[in-house]
């Protein structure tokens, strides 16, 4: 689904969210900045819009996306060589459930928008914890449902109709953005990630709710 919906995706990412994933990548970044990241890994990186903007912010670190999505990753190779940051962006394709890296290998680990996605949560933060170094930070921006009783409506309304709608449009797979909204329900939210993050044995897990709850930032760290 990924490969198929890879050519449209950066295009849809700005058209759904009115340009604001942006703002909420950046407000991610700014949150890493005072930890140790020379070495980043950034899973389900996508198209690498996340890996790209980390790269220009914190130009000491070296980034390294992983995604299953050969598509999705083509396209991030080709933006990394636009922007001119081949020797600090890597790309390759890997399992989230199976991270082919060594123990304690990076500083910092970035998911943006993907661990929706993972076929087992629970495994894919151990797999984190595992390879992420003590006192390293983990980042996971991620879609979410507002609590508000008073947004919800229009919420429910603008990604089960609107954004399908769009998206069979703009993409050739036609399941893909029902699919958006589907995930984003089903995926562990706010307290109850955490949880799940604590019991995958990372520490000092926080969430940060914005733009009305439409999108959570959450923050782990290991000891």
């Amino acid at each position: 689904m990924f490969d198929s919906i890879a050519p449209a995706y950066d295009f849809m990412n700005r058209a759904m969210t009115f340009g604001i994933d942006r703002l909420w990548r950046r407000r991610a970044v700014k949150m890493m900045r005072d930890v140790a990241h020379s070495d980043v890994l950034d899973i389900a990186t996508g198209t690498g819009d996340l890996a790209i903007m980390m790269a220009k912010t914190m130009t000491d670190a070296k980034i390294t996306g992983l995604d299953l999505s050969e598509g999705m990753i083509e396209i991030g190779r080709r933006k990394v060589a636009e922007s001119r940051l081949d020797d600090r962006i890597s790309f390759q394709t890997g399992d989230c459930l199976a991270l082919p890296f060594a123990d304690n290998s990076f500083d910092c680990i970035t998911c943006a928008y993907g661990v929706r996605n993972f076929e087992n949560l629970a495994a894919g933060y151990k797999e984190m914890r595992r390879v992420l170094r003590p006192g390293g930070l983990l980042v996971i921006i991620e879609l979410s449902t507002p609590p508000s009783a008073l947004v919800k409506p229009f919420y429910d309304l603008y990604t089960r109709y609107l954004i399908p709608a769009v998206g069979r449009m703009v993409s050739k797979d036609t399941r893909a953005y029902s699919y958006l909204p589907e995930s984003i329900a089903a995926v562990p939210q706010r307290e109850r990630m955490c949880q799940i993050m604590g019991e995958a044995g990372l520490t000092d897990c926080r969430y940060l709710p914005l733009t009305f709850g439409t999108c959570t930032i959450y923050t782990a760290s290991t000891k």
